[in-house]
């Protein structure tokens, strides 16, 4: 058996990795060491709990002994750390929680990684770590050789971490590897992002605020296109290399609202503009051709289908979202695990 340690597991991202790896992956392990912060539910991950190949560690990845006693235990032999705080908004409020997860947190798993890991630390990052590109200048793509040019202290402390990762494979020889994605899409996604957000304000028939003009524009990436990068890397990727991951699908904020009401057949008028962010990035876009060149990986879901699979599962899953709205999803870990420590 592979065993592989997902860092922030309950949340979004490291969910559908979790439920991908062990679908496609009979000799597959997966811990999932999660601190069930505001974004973690774990009632996404409530069917696995009972799965011989999975277990669930409630701790943050900033204690430091609590992490060396996991890693000495278990035995990793890969680690994917999706564990990090990751909304802007957030972070303009209270940079210094972001500067303790996402830094911090990452230099602790790095130690222990050193000290008793094996194959691969795969950092997850993002393409926000670039900055932002020209809206008149469609030509432009984020390529893995673009300067970091963070905008928001949530992009600064995945940059640093992302530094940080890449001074572990110099200085110590640290088999590790980094992922910068574009912005993903798909099921159990916490709804503070902008679709789940526009999707479950449209079908309260609620407004939809959409920050200045809703002209910045963003590449959409399915999430199991990403997961499915993530193993390509992990498994075949080059230490010490950094690998953009993008869905080649690009839309200004205003068109994904205006094609989410559409799908649901909801108003326009249901739109509703607010101040923008401060120091909003205007354009994100992925070029991708590294991971297609080396790796064989490119995007398989369009942006049409993956978009219509998304509100269909919000549509089947209203209780998993609206429990969220309401906070009930916080008493979760209690309901599955039995006991709060």
């Amino acid at each position: 058996m592979k065993k592989i340690l997902v860092t922030g597991g309950a949340g979004f991202i490291g969910s559908n990795f979790i439920y991908y790896m062990l679908e496609k992956y009979p000799d597959v392990e997966i811990v999932c060491l999660d601190c069930l912060s505001y974004a973690g539910n774990l009632a996404t991950l409530e069917p696995l709990i009972e799965n011989p190949r999975f277990k669930f560690f409630k701790g943050d990845i900033t204690d430091r002994s609590m992490v060396y006693r996991l890693f000495h235990q278990e035995e990793f032999d890969i680690v994917v750390n999706f564990a990090a705080e990751s909304h802007v908004d957030r972070s303009i409020d209270t940079p210094d929680i972001f500067i303790k997860s996402n830094v911090f947190g990452t230099s602790v798993l790095l130690d222990a990684f050193n000290k008793f890991g094996k194959k691969r630390f795969h950092q997850i990052s993002t393409d926000e770590v670039y900055g932002d590109l020209p809206l008149d200048r469609p030509d432009l793509l984020f390529t893995e050789k673009t300067p970091i040019h963070a905008s928001s202290p949530y992009s600064a402390s995945k940059a640093s971490a992302d530094l940080l990762v890449l001074a572990y494979h110099r200085t110590y020889g640290t088999p590790v590897t980094i992922s910068r994605c574009s912005n993903n899409y798909g099921p159990y996604q916490f709804p503070e992002k902008l679709i789940p957000l526009m999707i479950a304000n449209a079908v309260e028939g609620k407004k939809l605020p959409v920050y200045g003009k809703g002209e910045n524009v963003r590449d959409w990436l399915y999430v199991i296109d990403h997961c499915k990068a993530i193993d390509c890397i992990i498994h075949n990727g080059k230490d010490g290399e950094v690998y953009n991951v993008g869905g080649n699908t690009e839309r200004t904020n205003l068109e994904i609202v205006k094609t989410l009401l559409s799908v649901l057949g909801k108003s326009e008028d249901l739109i509703e503009f607010v101040k923008d962010r401060p120091g909003h990035d205007l354009r994100y876009a992925i070029d991708a051709s590294k991971m297609e060149k080396e790796l064989g990986w490119k995007p398989e879901t369009t942006f049409e289908e993956g978009i219509k699979k998304t509100i269909d599962w919000y549509l089947q899953n209203e209780k998993w979202w609206k429990d969220i709205l309401s906070g009930e999803y916080l008493n979760n870990y209690k309901r599955i695990i039995g006991y709060i420590d």
